[in-house]
């Protein structure tokens, strides 16, 4: 009977940890096969939400099993608990990353991002990307603000405006040498890649690459003085997508909290 009872306690564990670590598998292809060119990130937003729809009940049965090994190992393998109950809660992790891991990227309750991917602090008279310009030209969307399908200019303004009231031209009392500065060792602390420095036209430009899908948002920055102030514009562009979730609002308004 122990025997018999320990035996299911095996079989439970290890059908727990496979899969727990199959669903993690399913949920990780989602990006290496963007990263291995075997489909765009469409296809692999596709794999995301169809993981997160079963994520969160495999999480929980995968814990219930998780349960039931360790009750069955304490009252009749108590020497195979840990073992045991180890497999299976590794499967019981796996589960819940797979469910914790596409939630991530659903915007915070209540939050309606607008479908643009164009987030520039200077609406008006908009940056104008330079040396960056070489490595888009196979990009999906255009640096023309507001150049995307059934999309303007003036449209894009007020779309950015009401979502993103915050991001406008930051004024500094240094010297825009001294802010210059700072805002290349920002580029490096944000970890993007520096395409471009120039000094006298205080223009900085430079590639960010995001974790998951290895998505590539440009962005410029650019600062000029008036009077005892120097002003700092920046922009960022995605290269692919309609909407991006608020990633291009969220990246200025890092730089510029480090700034």
């Amino acid at each position: 009977m122990t025997t018999k009872i320990t035996l299911s306690a095996k079989i439970v564990a290890w059908l727990t940890f496979l899969l727990g670590i199959g669903l993690g598998i399913y949920t990780l292809s989602s990006s290496i096969g963007v990263w291995l060119g075997l489909w765009d990130f469409r296809r692999g937003f596709d794999i995301l939400r169809g993981a997160n729809n079963i994520a969160g009940s495999i999480a929980l049965v995968c814990l219930l099993a998780t349960a039931i090994v360790l009750l069955l190992s304490l009252l009749y393998s108590r020497h195979k608990a840990v073992a045991l109950t180890s497999i299976a809660f590794a499967g019981t992790i796996a589960a819940a990353l797979s469910y914790y891991v596409p939630e991530t990227f659903r915007p915070p309750e209540g939050v309606n991002y607008p479908p643009i991917h164009d987030i520039s602090t200077d609406t008006v008279n908009p940056l104008e990307f330079v040396d960056i310009l070489p490595l888009r030209v196979d990009a999906a969307n255009t640096t023309v603000y507001g150049g995307s399908p059934d999309m303007t200019p003036e449209q894009l303004a007020r779309l950015q405006t009401e979502a993103f009231p915050d991001l406008i031209p930051r004024r500094f009392d240094e010297a825009q040498d001294q802010v210059f500065s700072r805002a290349l060792a920002a580029v490096e602390e944000m970890g993007w890649d520096l395409v471009a420095q120039v000094p006298e036209d205080g223009r900085i430009e430079a590639t960010a690459t995001t974790f998951w899908f290895r998505f590539k948002d440009d962005v410029v920055i650019k600062l000029h003085s008036e009077g005892n102030q120097t002003v700092v514009n920046a922009r960022s562009l995605s290269r692919v997508g309609v909407g991006d979730l608020g990633a291009n609002a969220n990246r200025l308004r890092a730089f510029f909290e480090l700034l």
